[in-house]
């Protein structure tokens, strides 16, 4: 990774009143049309970000299979954004009951993110509902070391995962947006989600920026070996090792597979090459957490 200046830091308190001004009301209408039709025979995200593209397994794949792993894969997509995104919705409510700045623009913006993240969570799950699929829940271990470490996280961990949850998944969403052979119901729900995590972002790295560069040595090592951690943790849930078996595949070998697959690889680079320049930029990633972020696959 190359080194570059670190990012010019804006004022947070002017940053969160322009998002504040672009939010939607408290209780917009749901604008999902979900009696849109769910073809079985339609790609439920692009076959090319499938885990199992370009591998061997993937050749002996009927097109309905292929297909039916889209749609299980993109269950567990979703499933996992609806457990990331009530874990942020934790780490930022503990926030603001921290910091005591009740009223002013970045805790009210911080607030108006959690009722944007709740009507997520509720489109996630009536998306997978929709698609004929069950959630994909993390296991018990991984819930517990999450309530575990949620005690040791401070601002800059709390933004910098919430641009770990919501930058990876952002970039894969706006190219389902474009691909017209992408179901047009996921599509929709992938164009909402993306148009509001644009200011979940913004927001994010503004905050993020404005702690670091007053941050102790000392308290920024800590916290970028839990954010390195806890951004591995997080992203290993994308694909449940439930997913392969519900479309009939031996799990064994089609996670075997996947790790190995270079296709998959690059994807995962391509999804977090934004967000892994910023956060070195940020100083969240020093030499000592990179073996961290290559077993997330968004280093190489």
């Amino acid at each position: 990774m190359t080194h570059r200046p670190p990012p010019r830091t804006q004022d947070p308190a002017g940053v969160a009143q322009r998002l504040l001004r672009a939010s939607p009301g408290p209780a917009p209408a749901d604008p999902i049309d979900w009696d849109t039709p769910v073809p079985d025979d339609v790609w439920f995200c692009r076959p090319e970000r499938l885990s199992l593209y370009g591998t061997p397994l993937w050749e002996e794949m009927d097109q309905q299979q292929r297909v039916e792993l889209s749609r299980h894969e993109m269950a567990s997509f979703m499933s996992a954004g609806i457990w990331t995104e009530l874990c942020l919705m934790q780490l930022l409510a503990r926030h603001m009951a921290s910091s005591g700045n009740f009223g002013d623009s970045r805790s009210t913006y911080a607030l108006t993110e959690v009722a944007d993240e709740t009507r997520h969570c509720v489109m996630f799950g009536r998306m997978i509902h929709a698609m004929g699929c069950s959630p994909y829940t993390p296991s018990a271990v991984v819930q517990r070391l999450f309530t575990f470490a949620g005690t040791l996280y401070s601002e800059l961990s709390v933004f910098a995962l919430a641009l770990v949850i919501e930058e990876v998944n952002d970039r894969l969403q706006r190219e389902i947006v474009r691909d017209e052979r992408v179901q047009p119901l996921v599509r929709e729900v992938c164009r909402l989600h993306v148009t509001e995590e644009a200011r979940h972002v913004s927001f994010a790295r503004t905050e993020l920026l404005h702690t670091a560069a007053r941050a102790s040595r000392p308290h920024l090592a800590l916290q970028r070996e839990l954010t390195a951690v806890s951004a591995y943790v997080a992203l290993a849930q994308r694909i449940h090792p439930d997913v392969y078996s519900a479309v009939g595949l031996d799990p064994a070998r089609a996670r075997r597979e996947a790790r190995g697959n270079p296709h998959y690889r690059q994807t995962l680079r391509w999804s977090g090459e934004k967000l892994t320049a910023f956060l070195a930029q940020a100083g969240m990633i020093g030499r000592l957490q990179r073996h961290w972020w290559r077993r997330t696959g968004l280093l190489p």
